[in-house]
Protein backbone atom coordinates (compact mmCIF):
# COMPACT_ATOMS: atom_id res chain seq x y z
CA UNK A 1 0.00 0.00 0.00
CA UNK A 2 1.34 3.37 -0.91
CA UNK A 3 -0.07 6.88 -0.58
CA UNK A 4 1.71 9.88 -2.01
CA UNK A 5 0.68 13.52 -2.08
CA UNK A 6 2.97 15.40 -4.42
CA UNK A 7 3.20 18.31 -6.81
CA UNK A 8 5.06 16.30 -9.46
CA UNK A 9 3.26 14.54 -12.30
CA UNK A 10 3.18 10.72 -12.38
CA UNK A 11 3.54 7.98 -14.98
CA UNK A 12 0.53 5.68 -14.55
CA UNK A 13 2.06 2.92 -16.68
CA UNK A 14 5.29 2.91 -14.69
CA UNK A 15 3.37 2.90 -11.39
CA UNK A 16 1.24 -0.06 -12.49
CA UNK A 17 4.29 -1.96 -13.75
CA UNK A 18 6.06 -1.32 -10.42
CA UNK A 19 3.06 -2.67 -8.50
CA UNK A 20 2.74 -5.81 -10.65
CA UNK A 21 6.44 -6.60 -10.72
CA UNK A 22 7.24 -9.84 -8.97
CA UNK A 23 3.77 -10.57 -7.58
CA UNK A 24 2.28 -13.64 -9.33
CA UNK A 25 -0.79 -13.56 -7.07
CA UNK A 26 -2.10 -10.46 -8.90
CA UNK A 27 -4.79 -11.47 -11.36
CA UNK A 28 -6.34 -8.07 -11.96
CA UNK A 29 -5.31 -4.43 -11.83
CA UNK A 30 -7.87 -1.63 -11.92
CA UNK A 31 -6.68 1.93 -12.33
CA UNK A 32 -8.27 5.36 -12.43
CA UNK A 33 -6.59 8.56 -13.61
CA UNK A 34 -8.35 11.81 -12.81
CA UNK A 35 -7.67 14.77 -15.10
CA UNK A 36 -8.30 18.50 -14.63
CA UNK A 37 -11.17 19.66 -16.86
CA UNK A 38 -11.44 23.03 -18.56
CA UNK A 39 -15.04 23.53 -17.50
CA UNK A 40 -16.93 23.16 -14.23
CA UNK A 41 -20.49 24.12 -13.39
CA UNK A 42 -20.81 25.78 -16.79
CA UNK A 43 -17.80 28.06 -16.39
CA UNK A 44 -14.45 27.91 -18.15
CA UNK A 45 -11.64 26.85 -15.86
CA UNK A 46 -8.15 28.17 -16.59
CA UNK A 47 -6.62 26.10 -13.82
CA UNK A 48 -6.89 25.02 -10.24
CA UNK A 49 -4.80 25.00 -7.11
CA UNK A 50 -5.00 22.18 -4.59
CA UNK A 51 -4.03 22.62 -0.96
CA UNK A 52 -3.79 20.10 1.84
CA UNK A 53 -2.54 19.59 5.39
CA UNK A 54 0.69 17.57 5.12
CA UNK A 55 0.47 14.45 7.22
CA UNK A 56 -3.25 14.69 7.93
CA UNK A 57 -4.19 14.21 4.28
CA UNK A 58 -1.93 11.19 3.88
CA UNK A 59 -3.31 9.60 7.08
CA UNK A 60 -6.84 10.18 5.87
CA UNK A 61 -6.13 8.51 2.53
CA UNK A 62 -4.37 5.61 4.26
CA UNK A 63 -7.50 5.09 6.38
CA UNK A 64 -9.62 5.00 3.22
CA UNK A 65 -7.28 2.40 1.69
CA UNK A 66 -7.48 0.36 4.91
CA UNK A 67 -11.28 0.39 4.61
CA UNK A 68 -11.06 -0.83 1.01
CA UNK A 69 -8.72 -3.64 2.04
CA UNK A 70 -11.18 -4.70 4.74
CA UNK A 71 -14.07 -4.80 2.25
CA UNK A 72 -12.42 -6.53 -0.69
CA UNK A 73 -9.57 -8.89 -1.36
CA UNK A 74 -6.90 -6.34 -2.25
CA UNK A 75 -3.30 -7.39 -2.69
CA UNK A 76 -1.93 -3.89 -3.14
CA UNK A 77 -3.16 -0.33 -3.58
CA UNK A 78 -1.62 2.93 -4.65
CA UNK A 79 -3.00 6.44 -4.40
CA UNK A 80 -1.14 9.42 -5.80
CA UNK A 81 -2.82 12.81 -5.44
CA UNK A 82 -1.27 15.96 -6.78
CA UNK A 83 -1.26 19.35 -5.09
CA UNK A 84 -0.29 22.83 -6.20
CA UNK A 85 -1.17 24.63 -9.41
CA UNK A 86 -2.62 22.46 -12.17
CA UNK A 87 -3.90 23.26 -15.64
CA UNK A 88 -6.64 21.64 -17.72
CA UNK A 89 -5.52 18.23 -19.06
CA UNK A 90 -3.06 17.77 -16.15
CA UNK A 91 -3.33 14.51 -14.26
CA UNK A 92 -4.58 15.11 -10.74
CA UNK A 93 -5.04 11.68 -9.16
CA UNK A 94 -4.06 8.07 -9.72
CA UNK A 95 -5.69 5.13 -7.96
CA UNK A 96 -4.42 1.61 -8.68
CA UNK A 97 -5.74 -1.54 -7.05
CA UNK A 98 -4.30 -5.03 -7.51
CA UNK A 99 -6.40 -8.03 -6.58
CA UNK A 100 -6.61 -11.73 -7.39
CA UNK A 101 -9.79 -11.10 -9.43
CA UNK A 102 -11.31 -8.22 -11.37
CA UNK A 103 -14.45 -7.82 -9.26
CA UNK A 104 -12.45 -6.94 -6.16
CA UNK A 105 -10.11 -4.70 -8.16
CA UNK A 106 -12.93 -2.74 -9.84
CA UNK A 107 -15.01 -2.35 -6.68
CA UNK A 108 -12.09 -1.31 -4.49
CA UNK A 109 -10.85 1.18 -7.10
CA UNK A 110 -14.28 2.80 -7.42
CA UNK A 111 -14.71 2.86 -3.63
CA UNK A 112 -11.33 4.55 -3.20
CA UNK A 113 -12.21 7.26 -5.72
CA UNK A 114 -15.66 7.85 -4.22
CA UNK A 115 -14.19 8.20 -0.74
CA UNK A 116 -11.24 10.31 -1.92
CA UNK A 117 -13.71 12.78 -3.43
CA UNK A 118 -15.71 13.08 -0.22
CA UNK A 119 -13.42 12.26 2.71
CA UNK A 120 -9.85 13.21 1.82
CA UNK A 121 -9.01 16.72 3.07
CA UNK A 122 -8.09 18.68 -0.03
CA UNK A 123 -9.10 22.23 -0.83
CA UNK A 124 -9.50 23.11 -4.49
CA UNK A 125 -9.62 26.62 -5.87
CA UNK A 126 -10.49 27.14 -9.52
CA UNK A 127 -9.48 30.07 -11.67
CA UNK A 128 -12.39 31.15 -13.89
CA UNK A 129 -13.01 34.27 -16.02
CA UNK A 130 -15.10 35.61 -13.14
CA UNK A 131 -12.30 35.15 -10.60
CA UNK A 132 -11.16 32.43 -8.26
CA UNK A 133 -13.56 30.26 -6.30
CA UNK A 134 -13.35 27.36 -3.88
CA UNK A 135 -14.80 24.11 -5.23
CA UNK A 136 -17.60 22.77 -3.06
CA UNK A 137 -18.34 19.08 -2.61
CA UNK A 138 -20.81 17.82 -5.17
CA UNK A 139 -24.06 16.15 -4.25
CA UNK A 140 -23.34 13.45 -6.83
CA UNK A 141 -20.01 12.66 -5.11
CA UNK A 142 -21.73 12.39 -1.72
CA UNK A 143 -24.38 10.10 -3.22
CA UNK A 144 -21.70 7.91 -4.81
CA UNK A 145 -19.91 7.52 -1.47
CA UNK A 146 -23.17 6.91 0.42
CA UNK A 147 -24.05 3.91 -1.71
CA UNK A 148 -21.05 2.05 -0.27
CA UNK A 149 -22.44 2.56 3.20
CA UNK A 150 -25.86 1.34 2.07
CA UNK A 151 -24.32 -1.69 0.38
CA UNK A 152 -23.28 -2.95 3.80
CA UNK A 153 -19.91 -4.10 2.62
Amino acid sequence: MSVRVQSEDFDAGAEIARMRRGNPKIGAVAAFVGVVRDVNEGDSVAGMTLEHYPGMTERSIEAIVTQARARWRVLDALVIHRIGALAPTDQIVLVVVAAPHRGDAFAACEFLMDYLKTRAPFWKKERTPGGSRWVEARTSDEEAAARWEQAGR
